[in-house]
C-alpha cells in the first residue's frame, strides 16, 4: 500500500512542476491571461530626457513613462532591460524583448529589420560644443573631431555630412561618454538628438546649433517583424494625442 501511495504523490508532484515550469515559460508574452502577464522593453538608460537613471538606479524618463502607460493600457506589467543602445535591433530580432523604447528614429533602413509604431515625438539633430568653440556652422566641422553614439541616426547623418564636409568622427556608445569628451576637449562637438543636447546645453553649461540638413523621420516604437502589437500600440499612440496624455508627459520630461 505505501509503495503505491509514494508512486502516487510522484506522479502528481511530476504534473503540478510541469504545470509550473509552463506558466513560467509562457509568462513573458505566450500567456494570454491578464493575470501574470510581462512585457519587455529594450532601452539604452543614457539619453536623458528619454532614458537615464535616477540617483537610486532607476530607469527614469520619457520613454519609460510612455512605456509603462502602453503596458497599463493593454493589461502587462512592463519589465525594463537595459542595454547598448546598438544591440536593441537584435535584442527584437531575438525576441529577447517585445518593444524597444529608446528615442530610436524609424528609419527606412532600420524598418529593413523591425516594424515601427507611428513616431511619438520629433526633435532633430544638433551639434553641441563647448561656450567659446569656433564651431557655429557645420562648415565649421572641417578639420574636427565629432563624436556620435554607436548604431544611433547622428552616426549615420555624420557619414552623410562628411561627403561635403572634411571631419573625423569618433563613435561611442553612450550619449554621457560624448559629453564627458567634449568636455575634457578629446573632441570638439557632439552630435546628438536635438531634445538630449538641449538638457545637457543647460545642465552642462555647454552651447551648440541646429544642423539644418538633418531631415529626422522621428522617434518611433519598435518591434519585431510581423508583431501583433502595432496596431494595438498605434491605437494607444492615437488616443495620447487626442487625450492630451502625450503633451503631458512632453510637459513633464522635454519641454522643462
Amino acid at each position: 500500500m505505501k509503495k503505491y501511495m509514494l508512486l502516487f504523490v510522484v506522479i502528481i508532484t511530476a504534473v503540478f512542476m510541469g504545470a509550473c515550469g509552463q506558466s513560467k515559460a509562457n509568462g513573458s508574452n505566450g500567456d494570454d491571461s491578464k493575470k501574470g502577464k510581462v512585457l519587455i522593453m529594450g532601452t539604452s538608460a543614457d539619453f536623458p530626457p528619454f532614458e537615464t537613471r535616477d540617483t537610486a538606479g532607476n530607469v527614469v524618463g520619457f520613454d519609460v513613462d510612455l512605456g509603462n502607460y502602453i503596458a497599463k493600457k493593454l493589461g502587462y506589467k512592463l519589465e525594463i532591460k537595459d542595454m547598448k543602445f546598438d544591440g536593441l535591433i537584435g535584442a527584437l530580432q531575438s525576441k529577447r524583448v517585445d518593444m524597444v523604447l529608446s528615442g530610436m528614429s524609424a528609419t527606412e533602413e532600420r524598418k529593413k529589420n523591425v516594424d515601427f509604431s507611428t513616431p511619438y515625438h520629433h526633435s532633430g539633430e544638433m551639434f553641441v560644443t563647448k561656450k567659446g568653440s569656433s564651431i557655429n556652422t557645420v562648415d565649421d566641422l572641417k578639420g574636427k573631431t565629432i563624436g556620435v553614439q554607436l548604431g544611433s541616426i547622428q552616426e549615420e547623418g555624420a557619414k552623410n555630412l562628411q561627403k561635403t564636409v572634411k571631419f573625423d568622427t569618433k563613435a561611442m556608445d553612450d550619449s554621457t561618454t560624448l559629453i564627458q569628451e567634449l568636455l575634457s576637449s578629446r573632441i570638439q562637438a557632439a552630435y546628438l538628438d536635438k531634445s538630449v543636447a538641449e538638457g545637457y546645453i543647460k545642465n552642462q553649461g555647454l552651447t551648440g546649433f541646429d544642423d539644418p540638413t538633418t531631415s529626422s523621420p522621428g522617434m518611433g516604437i519598435a518591434f519585431p517583424k510581423g508583431s501583433n502589437l502595432v496596431d494595438k500600440v498605434d491605437k494607444i499612440l492615437k488616443e495620447m494625442q487626442d487625450n492630451g496624455k502625450m503633451d503631458e508627459l512632453k510637459a513633464k520630461w522635454i519641454k522643462k
